[in-house]
């Protein structure tokens, strides 16, 4: 499986945010996006998940399922955790495996690997902003895809929380899974650098 993009352009609010762009990324790989804030690590991101329209160029997934379009193949998590605070732990991953649709795993056996099995019952609005991370973390494990576009995933989570996101990263890539992040640290896997723009 490999993803590219050739000669992308970005324009958001009738600003360029960046053109030319030019990027890859194969199965097994994990590829961290780095740039100033404001240089487009966010809405490339937006670009390959569906949710932006390239202004110019083209982003296609060579050896995927032909059957599924590129966004239907992506987890896309964003800054924002996308939780309802009313709904409970296990309300919330229901919610999303629903929405997402395709094949679903154990979404108990997810919010264990994530260390929340102890608050399946309690309300979103109750997490701290670490333990909402890691509920949005599940989502990439109860629905699985093979591209993951993570944006500051590591953001919140305390040292062992990010020794565990590691370690799923590292799962994933291994199954021939793919990781793009957007990035301002070190992901914590190896990963091969897509720099936006100019000095981070």
């Amino acid at each position: 499986m490999q993803l590219a993009g050739r000669g992308i352009t970005c324009v958001r609010g009738g600003r360029e945010v960046f053109s030319g762009l030019d990027f890859a990324a194969t199965s097994g790989e994990a590829v961290a996006v780095v740039g100033r804030n404001g240089s487009g690590k966010t809405s490339l991101l937006r670009l390959i998940a569906g949710l932006l329209i390239p202004a110019g160029g083209t982003i296609v997934l060579d050896g995927g399922d032909a059957d599924m379009t590129l966004p239907e193949q992506c987890h896309y998590l964003g800054h924002r955790d996308a939780l309802k605070p009313a709904l409970s732990v296990a309300e919330n991953l229901s919610f999303w495996a629903e929405f997402l649709g395709g094949e679903r795993c154990d979404g108990a056996e997810s919010l264990a690997i994530v260390g929340l099995d102890h608050a399946t019952d309690l309300p979103a609005s109750f997490l701290s902003a670490g333990q909402r991370r890691r509920l949005s973390l599940a989502r990439l494990l109860t629905v699985r895809r093979p591209i993951w576009l993570l944006d500051e995933p590591t953001t919140a989570l305390d040292a062992a929380g990010q020794d565990m996101f590691g370690a799923l990263m590292g799962d994933h890539l291994a199954r021939g899974g793919m990781i793009i992040a957007a990035t301002h640290g070190p992901l914590g896997i190896e990963a091969r650098e897509l720099r936006i723009g100019g000095v981070a």
